[in-house]
């Protein structure tokens, strides 16, 4: 009954916002374009001082990621590199390649695993989260806008790439607390209160805006590629990467900030990256809508049966 309490308490709030952002839309309180405008205001201004918090509050990290960061990386490169091996064989359409890759690879990290881990692990854990989130979103970032380029028939462009990935408000966030983490920075208390208090705000917020911001399109067309693009994200892949950190003897927090990475719906960004870069936007969309309700039972799935195994 207690893993299953603490599978409740870190899925079930993430299904409330987004339930009543997606009231507000369907009663009129919340036009889509309000949602979409107070999206953008949250990933300029809230996450990154959110991304700074959690890393200014933790006066005392000893957390160690590099064998983290290496397993990470090196797992989203082996799911990229699968992808592009077997997508292009069962989708015709170079359009829908660089989407399918894309959302499967691509996770909501930043949305989901802040969250997620302090659900499990409390405060401590979000020092480690906000250190891979610096380093695993660039990485999607990059990652991504290189794909759907190489289907769309173009050339990335290297310092376009350098510059957008510096110019990330979630990386710049990340750099400050950083700094102020390292050199032993404090602020007066009356600066540190309000700050504390939009980071704690960041969260509902977005998950909020995210229900006023989901479409049901028509999913007949697509629902083939979506179940199996779904199916690999939530369920088959995090199972590949659970399996691995047992075997390199990772400690709970690790295991679980990878899970994260790996088990979180696609990236909502992927969206209009996808509809900007030549891809099929509404598929992007729709996969977008699947993962993120499918993945209310999946990440709870996870959490019990990884905690009920003594894992997490």
């Amino acid at each position: 009954m207690e893993h299953f309490i603490v599978a409740v308490n870190a899925v079930v709030p993430f299904l409330i916002y987004m339930a009543f952002g997606y009231g507000a839309k369907r009663t009129g309180l919340m036009e889509e374009a309000l949602a979409r405008k107070i999206n953008n205001l949250v990933f300029r201004a809230f996450y990154p001082v959110m991304m700074f918090y959690n890393l200014y509050q933790n006066r005392d990290v000893r957390f160690s990621a590099g064998r983290l960061i290496l397993t990470g990386v090196l797992g989203v490169s082996a799911l990229i590199l699968l992808l592009l091996l077997t997508v292009p064989r069962l989708e015709k359409e170079n359009a829908r390649r660089g989407v399918l890759i894309q959302a499967v690879y691509r996770s909501n990290f930043v949305l989901f695993a802040m969250p997620l881990t302090e659900s499990v692990f409390g405060q401590s854990g979000l020092a480690a989260a906000s250190v891979m989130v610096a380093i695993i979103v660039p990485f999607y970032n990059v990652t991504a806008v290189v794909i759907l380029e190489h289907f769309r028939g173009g050339k990335p462009n290297v310092w376009e790439l350098v510059k957008k990935v510096l110019a990330n408000p979630l990386i710049l966030g990340t750099i400050v607390g950083m700094l102020f983490l390292l050199f032993g920075i404090r602020l007066p208390q009356c600066v540190e209160k309000p700050i504390s208090q939009f980071s704690a705000l960041t969260t509902p917020l977005a998950l909020f805006v995210l229900g006023g911001i989901l479409k049901f399109s028509s999913l007949e067309k697509n629902l083939r590629p979506i179940l199996a693009a779904v199916s690999v994200k939530l369920v088959l892949f995090p199972a590949v990467m659970v399996a691995v950190s047992v075997l390199m003897g990772m400690e709970p927090l690790e295991r679980f900030i990878l899970l994260s990475i790996f088990a979180t719906p696609t990236a909502a960004a992927s969206f209009p990256m996808a509809q900007n870069m030549g891809g099929d936007g509404e598929l992007a969309g729709e996969l977008v809508v699947c993962s993120t309700m499918v993945s209310v039972i999946t990440i709870f799935l996870w959490i019990l049966l990884l905690r009920s195994a003594g894992l997490i």
